[in-house]
């Protein structure tokens, strides 16, 4: 499969989940500021990739959940995520910019980075991608 295939799959889920227009949807839009997606969405986007791809994307892969939840403050403290959570999302979501987040690190922005962009990277680890 190339890139632009898994742009244009990734596309059509976006389109279906949010009932956006294609023009709307850029590799630099964001999922939820730019695209109005809500959580429900984002778990509609990943069933419409994983039955088209033939892929599984585990829950919390796209967003790693766990981090954001951290009850015993290692990853966050008053609602900010510690040094040692900005890492871990950096090493569990490799395909986002955060730079952002690491601006402000408050966890309600940790979902607010995720861009298209980003979603077709994820997509790209999973599928063969042709050179």
């Amino acid at each position: 499969m190339r890139k632009e295939e898994v742009y244009e799959h990734v596309k059509k889920a976006l389109i279906e989940a949010l009932a956006v227009d294609e023009n709307e949807i850029k590799p630099e839009s964001t999922l939820i500021g730019d695209l109005g997606a809500e959580s429900i969405d984002i778990l509609d986007i990943v069933f419409q990739l994983e039955k088209m791809l033939g892929i599984k994307i585990e829950r919390g892969e796209l967003v790693p959940e766990d981090v954001a939840n951290d009850k015993e403050g290692k990853f966050v403290q008053d609602n900010k995520l510690t040094a040692l959570g900005i890492a871990e999302i950096k090493k569990r979501m490799p395909y986002a910019n955060i730079e952002e987040l690491e601006k402000n690190p408050m966890v309600a922005n940790i979902k607010t980075i995720l861009t298209v962009r980003d979603l077709c990277y994820m997509v790209e680890s999973k599928v063969d991608i042709e050179p």
